[in-house]
């Protein structure tokens, strides 16, 4: 049981390497496939919950900095038009796994639906990495992850979630307004 609380640790410290390694373990027979992925995943959404209920409520001291203030209501906008994407999407995103908890509390999002959220997607997360680990460098070269270009993916993903965060929503466009008396038809 003990060997577990290591993978566990360490999947909310720091994510895929020791867990990666602990897969190799795991698909080599040295140790048991299933708890190595519940300890991985449940460390996994430990890590991202500590940050999501150690601010839920309290990170509204941010206000007082005006810049920062100037795009919270953008920033929960966003938040809620897209929780249940950013919840899921948030363990497969390594540049992310701290600010979308983060983003997630200052905005407001129910605790129960980002627990059970990041549950799935840890388990997603989890179960994705043994798959990976298991099948070996080819499945990583089909999606591209040996090319030279691999680890900017991670990199421009956090530019581009932050931009889009940070942009303040469009209004909706008005309704067409009828030109006429009779419906805008003309005589």
């Amino acid at each position: 049981m003990m060997v577990y609380v290591p993978i566990f640790v360490f999947a909310i410290v720091e994510g895929e390497i020791y867990y990666s390694k602990v897969c190799a373990d795991a698909v080599a027979g040295r140790l048991p496939w299933l708890p190595v992925l519940l300890a991985g995943a449940l460390g996994g959404a430990a890590g991202d919950q500590m940050w999501f209920y150690l601010l839920r409520g309290r990170i509204h001291w941010l206000d007082r900095y005006p810049r920062l203030r100037r795009h919270r209501d953008a920033v929960m906008a966003r938040v809620h038009a897209h929780e249940t994407g950013i919840v899921l999407a948030s363990r497969f995103l390594p540049g992310l796994r701290t600010a979308i908890p983060i983003a997630c509390a200052y905005a407001g999002v129910r605790p129960v639906k980002f627990s059970l959220l990041n549950l799935v997607s840890a388990v997603a997360w989890a179960s994705a990495i043994m798959i990976f680990v298991k099948a070996g460098a080819t499945t990583l070269a089909a999606v591209g992850l040996t090319a030279w270009w691999g680890p900017l993916i991670p990199a421009a993903l956090v530019i581009l979630f932050f931009r889009w965060l940070s942009r303040a929503p469009q209004p909706p466009a008005p309704p067409a307004r009828p030109s006429g008396p009779d419906g805008g038809h003309a005589a």
